[in-house]
């Protein structure tokens, strides 16, 4: 008989804020957010403390709405380096008792101790993980133990701060099933509106809905949170080291101002999908899809990808197809808050691609090697050295990054 699977998902409470209340202990019990330029109106929360969280502050949130919520909070620059500090130091923690560590995002990580020595009890270890973590580094975690990884992240969620929480195959049904359907690892607001509308509002019920159902409405995605749902997900903890092949590259922004039409929508991809198109090149990838994450300035976030006519790294051309797609699919109640721009559908650059018939190649040709030409003088002289004239129409390429608030580094898919 197979053994059963003893799987942790561990998440490290408020961790931004966290880490800034445990570096200043004047902060701890206090309401603290972590944001970009806290010394102005300017900038976005990124991160905040359980106090700031009961007043009503959201990540996203711009810094003024947050001050306005709760008039007593403490705004503080973010300090990456020492946030992946300590997101290494509780992950050596993790590998005392098992090598198979897999990270999802700076903050969180499945764990499998299945197998392990020394280990019978899953619950009994995670709460001593907990009780490390907390000793050693003065920072608090959620952890859920489960036998799959989807309800480990849930278990993880359903107590915080400073918890363990354990599901097992006999309590799922009346722990798991009575949450709203969008508790759920990937069911996203796009999936719950679609779900909402089929009358499906819980994660139960999600699991009694036909598969074939559900891939009428979802695609190949459909069965497979058919699959979550009911506790059947098999799917591995990565083994340590591992690196996941690349899906996706893409790019966002959280805008310090709301736009406010569509030529500053257009602006800030065209500014976005340079970053997009030279990292294509440096990991020689063609997209043959682009996806695009608009987030309005109430939070709701709307996404939407289509596929190329060719496979492509040019940052133009990757810049127009999501400002088609915005134009199509974008109504314009609301102004925006943030804009991401990702390739998808990625292919290596060694293998054959289609050819555009319609295409004019030689001229395609020409302006990859400009692009290339492009990436090596902004590696030697700075990315501002050169950027496409019609970012200059109204404001300099300098004045549009001052109004973002770039997320640090490219996102994977």
């Amino acid at each position: 008989m197979e053994q059963e699977r003893t799987i942790l998902h561990s998440d490290l409470n408020s961790f931004y804020a966290s880490v800034e209340m445990m570096l200043d202990p004047s902060l701890r019990g206090k309401a603290v957010a972590v944001c970009g330029s806290a010394e102005d109106r300017h900038g976005i929360v990124l991160a905040k403390s359980e106090k700031a969280k009961r007043a009503g502050v959201k990540t996203g949130m711009a810094n003024w709405q947050a001050k306005q919520l709760c008039p007593d909070l403490i705004l503080r620059r973010p300090r990456y380096e020492q946030y992946l500090k300590y997101s290494k130091l509780v992950r050596a923690i993790y590998s005392r008792y098992t090598n198979r560590i897999e990270p999802f995002g700076m903050d969180e990580s499945w764990c499998d101790l299945t197998g392990c020595a020394n280990i019978r009890d899953g619950f009994a270890a995670a709460d001593e993980i907990r009780r490390t973590v907390k000793d050693e580094l003065g920072l608090t975690v959620s952890i859920g133990v489960s036998f799959s990884k989807i309800f480990a992240k849930l278990g993880s969620d359903m107590k915080k701060p400073d918890a363990v929480t354990l599901i097992t195959r006999e309590n799922f049904r009346e722990k798991v099933w009575p949450l709203h359907v969008s508790e759920l690892l990937y069911v996203g607001p796009a999936t719950t509106r679609k779900l909402a509308f089929y009358g499906i509002h819980t994660i139960g019920q999600l699991a009694g809905c036909d598969p074939a159902f559900l891939r009428r409405l979802f695609g190949v995605n459909g069965p497979t949170l058919w699959t979550y749902a009911n506790g059947l997900d098999s799917s591995r903890v990565a083994p340590e080291g591992y690196e996941a092949p690349i899906k996706s590259i893409g790019h966002g922004a959280t805008c310090c101002r709301d736009l406010v039409c569509e030529e500053d929508v257009w602006r800030v991809l065209l500014y976005l999908a340079q970053d997009v198109g030279r990292r294509l090149r440096e990991d020689n990838f063609w997209a043959e899809g682009v996806q695009l994450f608009v987030r309005d300035c109430e939070l709701g976030t709307r996404q939407y990808q289509t596929t190329l006519p060719f496979p492509t790294r040019s940052p133009r051309e990757l810049a127009q197809s999501a400002r088609k797609l915005f134009r199509a699919n974008y109504v314009w109640r609301k102004n925006i808050r943030s804009v991401t721009i990702r390739a998808i559908r990625l292919t290596d650059t060694n293998l054959p691609r289609q050819l555009a018939l319609f295409t004019d190649d030689n001229r395609r040709e020409k302006l990859e090697k400009l692009d290339d030409a492009v990436d090596a003088l902004r590696k030697r002289y700075g990315k501002n050295i050169l950027y496409p004239a019609s970012l200059m129409d109204g404001a300099s390429v300098r004045e549009i990054g001052q109004h973002l608030a770039v997320m640090p580094g490219l996102m994977y898919g």
